[in-house]
């Protein structure tokens, strides 16, 4: 990792990179927004703006039940929990004639009560209120290896997943009759949206996982010409918001999540003009 950070320092010469957290921040950076980028394509175009939400708000329960049992690490409950949400979530939308984002909505007010009905007993929600916002800089050596694993894993699912989600997307009959299982291929995109919010909930923040997701992907959109460039575009743009928001975050003194999301909003609106082309 020294050798790495040595690298770092000669390629990019900025002050900041004196700073080893700084270092961390940045390669998470590297990390995480490709693997929303990617992701918030698909979510988009399924009109699953608020599903990541409301998996963020379920990792307040999955963190509630680790501390019911008495576990040190709270990525293990959070990451079955989320998982076994996005699950349920996606059986409900599938077997119900109520409209996604409703049972969408109802499911993420669920999760956020219990996880603050359990967290907050005593008065000990305190200690977990950086889960709200997260913090980027908070990103040790021992969480780089966790967060390239998943974007490792992310990017070879995804390989298999994107033709069949494309397709679904599009048309579900459709799919269907070509022999895809529209279902299962639901049920893959919405275990591997509810391992990554997971797994970069405590850096990205429970009230900007959201944005992280769709903000990039509805960018994209707004340029693309075919699914080819609107994943690459939705990855670039998430990856030069998430750079661009760390530097200007630490220039300006200031949540790193904040300015990236903040970045990447503006991208979108600057993007629009050319939708309408």
């Amino acid at each position: 990792m020294n050798g790495l950070y040595a690298v770092m320092e000669k390629l990019l010469p900025f002050s900041f990179l004196q700073y080893t957290f700084m270092k961390n921040a940045l390669l998470a950076i590297l990390l995480i927004t490709p693997l929303f980028g990617m992701l918030g394509t698909m979510a988009v175009d399924n009109k699953m703006a608020f599903f990541s939400d409301a998996l963020g708000h379920s990792a307040l329960t999955g963190v509630a039940i680790g501390v019911v049992l008495g576990m040190q690490d709270q990525m293990i409950p959070m990451l079955v929990f989320g998982v076994l949400w996005a699950v349920l979530i996606t059986f409900v939308k599938q077997h119900s004639r109520m409209s996604a984002d409703t049972i969408i909505s109802v499911f993420s007010s669920a999760s956020i009560a219990l996880g603050l009905v359990i967290l907050s007993r005593g008065g000990a929600f305190a200690r977990y209120s950086s889960l709200l916002v997260g913090d980027v800089l908070s990103v040790t050596q021992q969480d780089l290896p966790i967060l390239l694993l998943a974007l490792i894993a992310v990017f070879i699912c995804w390989s298999f997943l994107f033709n069949p989600l494309l397709l679904t997307s599009v048309n579900a009959s459709l799919a269907r009759s070509r022999g895809i299982q529209t279902k299962l291929t639901e049920y893959g995109f919405t275990i591997l949206v509810a391992l990554s919010v997971m797994v970069s909930i405590r850096w990205v923040g429970v009230m900007l996982i959201n944005s992280l997701l769709i903000l990039p992907a509805a960018a994209s959109r707004n340029l693309a010409r075919n699914a080819k460039m609107y994943l690459w575009i939705a990855v670039l743009i998430a990856l030069v918001c998430g750079i661009a928001g760390l530097i200007l975050s630490y220039y300006l003194n200031t949540s790193a999540g904040a300015a990236i999301v903040l970045l990447c909003a503006l991208v979108y609106f600057g993007t629009l003009p050319f939708r309408r082309k």
